[in-house]
């Protein structure tokens, strides 16, 4: 095992990863295992070092005096001491020699000097003679100008005179450095920005790279189609597979898509409107904010009292249920032309404004988790207006018509405890989301992931279709509860809403402001990104506890429909296993971006949602 140079506490300078330069650190410990140090920068800063990174001060001091010996002052003292009968011979060889050569020099440059300027006059007489014949005056070489006779001395007749100015530059040589020196540094600041270039490059492919995202762009509309035609059987038990499938021209028609698009352009109306407050995101990576306008909660009251105004006009809203699957068609099809229009706007984005996870190069990977961060129309984000609006506030419309047509084919005059149930769970669920829409700055979805097929199939098919599906199940399936079990499942989705919201506003909050007032109570670890890592709380409790509530969430969502089938169960399945993949995600990305202080926090908080399955 090699020793190590550098102790515990010691004073030192350490390199900052990525550049030249040293910075005074303080040597924390050392890894006897990765032979790596971590070390203490003075703004609180963490990072683990090698050691061929890590340099004594006394290394510096000698380096700078070793420059201040070379000074003009150093250098005549020196001078001046060379001319002592007690100094060696040699010294006065090499103080003579130097002396002789900066004689040397300086004659050159007086003779370099003087023959510019001879050139100059040379070039003045021409330009003298050439306008004397002009007036028809005789020019001075007539008159054999002594100037021009010395020039002529100086320089060979055959010598031309842009070879002389080519040859004796009149720049001064400082000059010259200094042009070198700016394009040496133009030079590596073009190379910098070809590596960087080259680094925004998605290297680490997720979904099962270029395969696995061409595949799902197929299987995920096909699930969907799925789930909604086995609702619609008799017994949606899994050995009826494959159900029925419906003739293709019944899945389609134009007035359902005309619907869909009215609704789409209602909630872009709604989120235009001049209301409701303007906040600024997280800084992007060229340092930017872009700005939006949160009135999420305001376009779900507006949208409230439209669908109230159709009620009171006897509009028959189980219209949606009766033609679901053409509603979901739709969606699906304008979810794949809005991506095809999304990617190939990207092409045009700066690089700059490409998302880290989807500029891969390759067509299809990045048609699917997208290629644009943040696309917008003017200050119209598209993927901030569908994280939320369309398929959000669509899911609790979708619902509401389920519930309706549950009344009418069983001629209730009441909704069955279940579907109350279902309809208040998740109708709690989306006003919270719209309620708490600035939180949303932060996550991933926002910060991190392009807008491609992935989130726009999420956003206007996923959520309303597949969110809704406890919903349509009960509608065909109608199941009975009780009132005890009902107050059971519903304490259930209350623990689950508390620690999600909880979790989520903690981790929010501290993003925002982390000297906020209301926050010191909770600690954390600083990382050299200038963020920290939350130890107490719900997050020193467990890693992701966000997630945690989610799955209570789903899991009281889908008891209402009983145990006869495993289908409304579907959305808990599908939740433990979008969970188990953003959480291995996260894991991964937390440990690139964080490094040693990421490893610190898992040491402070062992425990995982699922340990054991990555």
């Amino acid at each position: 095992m090699p020793n190590r140079r550098f102790a515990d506490g010691e004073v030192v300078m350490g390199r900052w990863p990525g550049s030249v330069l040293y910075y005074e650190v303080q040597v924390a410990s050392y890894d006897d295992v990765s032979h790596l140090y971590t070390v203490k920068y003075k703004d609180g800063t963490e990072l683990a070092l090698k050691e061929s990174d890590i340099r004594s001060q006394s290394s510096f001091k000698h380096r700078k005096s070793q420059s201040s010996s070379s000074s003009p002052s150093r250098r005549s003292t020196s001078r001046s001491r060379s001319r002592s009968p007690g100094r060696p011979a040699k010294g006065r060889r090499r103080s003579s020699s130097q002396s002789r050569e900066h004689k040397d020099d300086k004659k050159k440059t007086i003779q370099e000097t003087n023959l510019a300027l001879l050139v100059l006059g040379f070039l003045f007489k021409l330009s003298e003679n050439n306008t004397r014949r002009y007036n028809g005056e005789p020019d001075s070489t007539e008159r054999n100008d002594t100037s021009c006779i010395i020039l002529e001395q100086k320089l060979k007749p055959d010598l031309e005179i842009e070879r002389v100015l080519e040859q004796y530059s009149l720049h001064p040589r400082k000059e010259e450095k200094k042009k070198e020196e700016r394009h040496s540094e133009k030079k590596f600041f073009e190379t910098i920005k070809t590596i960087e270039k080259a680094s925004s490059k998605t290297k680490e492919l997720e979904f099962g790279g270029r395969i696995g995202t061409f595949m799902l762009i197929f299987f995920l509309p096909a699930t969907v189609l799925y789930l909604l035609l086995m609702c619609k059987q008799d017994d949606p038990s899994l050995m009826n597979f494959p159900p029925p499938l419906p003739a293709l021209e019944s899945l389609w028609e134009v007035r359902v898509f005309g619907v869909f698009l009215l609704w789409f352009f209602l909630q872009v109306l709604f989120y235009l409107l001049p209301i409701g407050k303007v906040v600024e995101g997280l800084p992007l990576s060229n340092g930017r904010k872009l700005q939006y306008r949160i009135n999420g909660f305001y376009a779900f009251i507006l949208t409230a009292a439209a669908v109230g105004a159709l009620l009171y006009f006897q509009f028959e809203l189980h219209y949606l249920y009766d033609h679901f699957m053409q509603f979901a068609v739709s969606a699906v099809a304008f979810s794949m032309v809005l991506s095809i229009y999304l990617y190939i706007r990207s092409l045009k984005a700066p690089e700059e404004e490409l998302a880290p996870g989807g500029n891969s190069g390759y067509f299809v990977y990045d048609f699917f988790t997208g290629h644009e961060l943040n696309p917008r129309i003017g200050s119209f984000d598209l993927k901030y207006f569908c994280e939320l609006r369309p398929g959000l506030i669509g899911w609790v419309v979708i619902n509401l018509a389920m519930l309706l047509a549950e009344m009418k084919i069983h001629n209730q005059s009441m909704p069955s405890l279940s579907m109350i149930l279902v309809n208040s769970f998740q109708l709690l669920y989306v006003v919270d989301a719209l309620w708490n829409e600035e939180a949303i700055l932060t996550t991933m979805d926002i910060t991190h992931d392009g807008f491609g097929f992935m989130l726009a199939f999420g956003d206007l098919v996923w959520v309303p279709f597949v969110y809704s599906l406890q919903a349509f199940y009960l509608v065909g399936h109608p199941t009975a509860i009780s009132w005890p079990v009902a107050a059971a499942i519903t304490i259930l989705n209350c623990i689950g809403y508390y620690v999600f919201r909880s979790a989520n506003s903690q981790k929010n909050n501290f993003r925002r402001n982390p000297a906020d007032p209301r926050l010191a109570y909770l600690k954390f670890i600083p990382t050299a990104t200038g963020k920290g890592l939350l130890v107490t709380g719900w997050w020193g409790f467990v890693r992701h506890p966000n997630y945690l509530g989610d799955i209570i969430m789903a899991l009281a969502w889908s008891l209402p429909c009983g145990f006869n089938h495993i289908l409304p169960y579907f959305y808990v399945i599908y939740f433990i296993c979008l969970l188990v993949h953003r959480e291995a995600r996260d894991e991964h990305h937390c440990k690139q971006k964080y490094g040693v202080a990421w490893e610190r926090y898992c040491q402070r908080v062992p425990y995982r949602i699922f340990p054991y399955i990555y």
